[in-house]
C-alpha cells in the first residue's frame, strides 16, 4: 500500500512539474513594422499570410498586413492564442477568408485550423488527412484530401473530397476522386478538382473530377494532362487547370475546360506553378524545375480571359523581378490591384513579401516568415 501511495505521489509530483514548466514557456511576440503609409481602404481592410514552413519543421506562421495602418505584423498566432501548445503545425498549404471565420489547412498536421478572421483567435479545428485546399458554398466547407500518408508510394491511394459544416465544424459526407487531388472550383453546383498522382510517380494522375454537390457523387471525369495542381474559374464560366508535367521532356502548361462541354476546349502553352484570377485577368507565375537542365526557368505572365491572349508584357514591369529567388506566393488585392508576390528564398530561412503597383512597379519588400505562400484578403476589421 505505501509502494503504490508512493507511486501515485511521484506521479502526481511530476504533472504539477510539468504544468508549472508549460505555463512558463515564453509567450512568442509579434513584431511589427511599417512598410506604407496609413491608408481608409473602402472595403479590402488588410491581407493575412500563411508562412508554410518547410516540411518537418512545425514552423507554419501566420503574418497579418493592415492597409490601414500600413503595418506588417509578423507570427500573430502564438500571441493570440498563448494556450495552443504547437501554435499552427507543420506546413500550411491553403488560407481563405469565409463569412466572418479564416480557416488555414495546415497539410502535415492534417487540420484545417478555424480562427475568427477579426482577432485570429482559435474557435475550433478539423481533422483532415493530408489535407490540402479547401472552397466552400452554402455554408459548407470542401477540402481535398490524400488521404493517406505523406510520402512517395506507387500504390498510394485514391484521395477524397471532405464536406463539412462551417457552423457545426462536423464533418458530413466524404468521396473519392482522383489520386492526389489539389485545388478546386465550383460552378453550378459541381465541384471541379484536379487530380495530380504527384504521389505515384512516374504514373501520375491526368484527370478532373466532377462531383455532384446535391448528391455528393462523381459523375463525370474529364481528361486533362498529367499532374495537375492549380484551378481558377473565369468570369465567363471557364476553368483554367495548370499541369505540372513530369520535370523532364513533358513541360507544364494551363489548360482550359468548358463546364458546359465538360472537356478541355484550349490551351495557353505556358507554364504555370502559380495563378491568381483578378477579374477578367489571369497572373501566372511559372518555377518551373528541369532535371534536364538542373536549374528553375522564371518567368511572369499575364493572359487576358476575354480577349483570350497572353499579353505581351510582364506584370512586373520595372526589373525588379531579378531580386526575387524563387517566386512563391502571388496575390492581387481586388480594391486597389496592387500586386503582390512572395520570395521563398532558400525555404528554410525567412522569406520576402513584395508589393508592387497596379503597373508593375516596385513599392516595398518586407521580411516574412520561412516560405511565404498563401494570401487571404479581408473586409472586417482586424483588432
Amino acid at each position: 500500500m505505501r509502494r503504490r501511495f508512493l507511486r501515485y505521489l511521484w506521479v502526481a509530483v511530476c504533472l504539477f512539474l510539468c504544468l508549472a514548466c508549460r505555463e512558463d514557456l515564453p509567450v512568442l511576440r509579434s513584431e511589427s513594422e511599417a512598410v506604407s503609409r496609413p491608408g481608409s481602404p473602402h472595403e479590402i481592410k488588410g491581407m493575412f499570410v500563411l508562412n508554410e514552413g518547410n516540411m518537418g519543421s512545425n514552423k507554419c506562421t501566420l503574418d497579418f498586413l493592415d492597409f490601414r495602418s500600413g503595418f506588417y505584423t509578423r507570427n500573430i498566432y502564438p500571441e493570440r492564442n498563448p494556450e495552443v501548445v504547437k501554435e499552427l503545425g507543420d506546413v500550411g498549404n491553403d488560407l481563405q477568408v469565409y463569412g466572418n471565420r479564416l480557416y488555414a489547412v495546415i497539410n502535415c498536421s492534417h487540420y484545417v485550423e478555424v480562427m475568427d478572421v477579426r482577432t485570429a483567435q482559435h474557435i475550433g479545428s478539423v481533422n483532415v488527412t493530408n489535407c490540402r485546399y479547401i472552397v466552400f458554398a452554402d455554408d459548407k466547407a470542401y477540402v481535398s484530401s490524400y488521404a493517406g500518408p505523406v510520402q512517395i508510394d506507387p500504390n498510394a491511394r485514391p484521395g477524397k473530397i471532405v464536406e463539412f459544416d462551417v457552423n457545426t465544424l462536423q464533418i458530413t459526407r466524404e468521396v473519392v476522386v482522383g489520386y492526389q487531388p489539389e485545388e478546386m472550383v465550383i460552378k453550378d453546383g459541381l465541384l471541379y478538382v484536379a487530380n495530380s498522382g504527384g504521389y505515384r510517380f512516374p504514373n501520375y494522375d491526368r484527370t478532373v473530377s466532377v462531383v455532384d454537390l446535391g448528391t455528393f457523387e462523381v459523375v463525370n471525369t474529364i481528361d486533362v494532362a498529367i499532374n495537375l495542381h492549380r484551378m481558377k474559374l473565369a468570369p465567363d464560366g471557364l476553368i483554367y487547370v495548370s499541369s505540372r508535367g513530369d520535370y523532364y521532356g513533358t513541360k507544364s502548361d494551363v489548360f482550359v475546360i468548358d463546364p458546359e462541354a465538360q472537356r478541355v476546349v484550349g490551351r495557353l502553352g505556358v507554364a504555370a506553378s502559380e495563378m491568381c484570377m483578378d477579374g477578367d485577368e489571369l497572373y501566372l507565375i511559372s518555377v518551373e524545375w528541369s532535371y534536364v537542365s538542373g536549374k528553375n526557368e522564371i518567368r511572369y505572365t499575364l493572359y487576358d480571359t476575354r480577349k483570350r491572349e497572353i499579353l505581351p508584357r510582364n506584370f512586373i514591369t520595372d526589373g525588379t523581378e531579378k531580386e526575387i529567388s524563387i517566386p512563391y506566393g502571388l496575390g492581387v488585392n481586388p480594391e486597389t490591384k496592387e500586386i503582390f508576390v512572395s520570395d521563398a528564398t532558400n525555404y528554410v530561412t525567412p522569406g520576402y513579401l513584395y508589393c508592387f503597383s497596379p503597373e508593375g512597379k516596385l513599392k516595398w519588400k518586407v521580411r516574412t516568415g520561412d516560405i511565404p505562400a498563401h494570401f487571404a484578403f479581408t473586409s472586417a476589421d482586424f483588432y
